[in-house]
């Protein structure tokens, strides 16, 4: 069985890595200049106390929810949730990467996501902005990796699925990225821009309809 065949077997489980192997060699010729941005939690988030539970009850709205408007807002729960730093400590971090991200220093930003995962390697969303980090550096085998650690530890992280999806079908493999697209659809069906693509990379890999 070939690694693309595996990656289809397998999928969600052990996905990034699996499709990580089969793309090396394309991923080394990417484009240096990204066609896309990976989704990002939205700028204003409501305070959460609650994980756990609360979580499957947000997925479960956010399916049901009958606008974008609707969608947005438990949308914004979910990313608060995924966000709620587990210390100060980290918190402290994770405001510093963000303000180096926005002056556009990666190195410092990089330094201070890798102080964060080593201290937790627990908290998802270091992983998630650390994968996003790399994505922005053109280095798709790291930020793939980290996607990987992200969906072990949260596979309903439609964020992250997004993110794989855009850099799959930037390094050329639009069939696994109409997967992942379809399955963070099935997550999320509100994600920004993603309905488009899906339309377009059907349309490309399956073929229009007769």
């Amino acid at each position: 069985m070939t690694l693309r065949q595996r990656v289809a077997v397998t999928f969600p489980a052990g996905l990034a890595l699996a499709v990580l192997l089969a793309l090396a060699p394309v991923a080394a010729q990417a484009d240096t200049h990204p066609k896309h941005r990976l989704p990002e939690a939205p700028k204003q988030l409501p305070s959460v106390k609650a994980h756990g539970k609360s979580l499957d009850f947000l997925f479960a709205a956010l399916k049901a929810a009958p606008d974008e408007e609707s969608a947005r807002a438990v949308e914004a729960r979910i990313w608060a949730i995924w966000l709620k730093t587990p210390s100060d400590t980290v918190a402290l971090l994770m405001s510093r990467a963000r303000v180096a991200l926005e002056q556009h220093d990666t190195d410092v930003a990089l330094k201070l996501l890798d102080a964060i995962i080593k201290l937790r390697p627990d908290y998802t969303e270091a992983w998630n902005r650390r994968a996003t980090l790399y994505y922005m550096r053109n280095d798709y085998t790291r930020a793939m990796e980290d996607i990987e650690e992200v969906l072990r530890r949260e596979p309903r992280h439609f964020g992250a699925l997004a993110g794989l999806g855009v850099i799959l079908e930037d390094t050329g493999d639009d069939k696994h990225a109409l997967e992942v697209f379809r399955r963070a659809l099935a997550i999320n069906p509100h994600l920004e821009k993603v309905p488009e693509m899906v339309k377009t990379l059907t349309e490309k890999v399956e073929g229009r309809d007769i």
